[in-house]
């Protein structure tokens, strides 16, 4: 077994700020959806990913990736969501274990309400708080780990729905 990489005082220090940030800036967004648009940020994101969809349509396990999500906790959101009428969910034709979502008008609706002001407290938040230079840096920061972490992710995820 290898010796501890222990952080550094200066790293230490950026990684509780950076932790703060992030879930500050998480409460932030999902406070704003749930009072503006009655929402958790999970739907949200389900919603959004539909909207950007060929068709308004992706199949479960691709809109489960395209979320970061298990199979099993999308489709928990799956059925709140067609609740409210928003998502629309069928079989797969060729394949009896897969199904498709498909955004309703209604969940359009929803999300076209919804954006204006999720997109004013994303910018309020994060960018109206950084200069130009700081958005570049934290786009290449941002994907450095989301390219270290999407392979690792994705195969837990993997492995709950193999489970679950």
């Amino acid at each position: 077994m290898s010796a501890t990489r222990w952080l550094t005082d200066d790293e230490q220090q950026v990684w509780r700020a950076f932790y703060a940030a992030v879930d500050l800036l998480r409460g932030h967004v999902e406070g704003q959806l749930q009072r503006d648009a009655g929402m958790p940020h999970t739907y949200y994101e389900v919603l959004v990913a539909l909207s950007e969809a060929p068709g308004r349509t992706l199949r479960m396990s691709e809109l489960a990736q395209r979320c970061r999500s298990s199979r099993s906790r999308l489709s928990h959101a799956v059925a709140r969501l067609e609740e409210n009428g928003w998502v629309r969910r069928r079989s797969c034709p060729t394949d009896k274990r897969g199904a498709f979502a498909s955004l309703t008008a209604e969940g359009l609706a929803a999300i076209e309400e919804a954006a204006p002001g999720h997109v004013e407290a994303v910018r309020e938040a994060l960018f109206d708080a950084l200069t130009p230079d700081q958005v570049r840096a934290l786009g290449e920061i941002s994907a450095a780990i989301q390219g270290r972490l999407t392979p690792r992710c994705a195969a837990a995820l993997a492995e709950l729905d193999e489970v679950g």
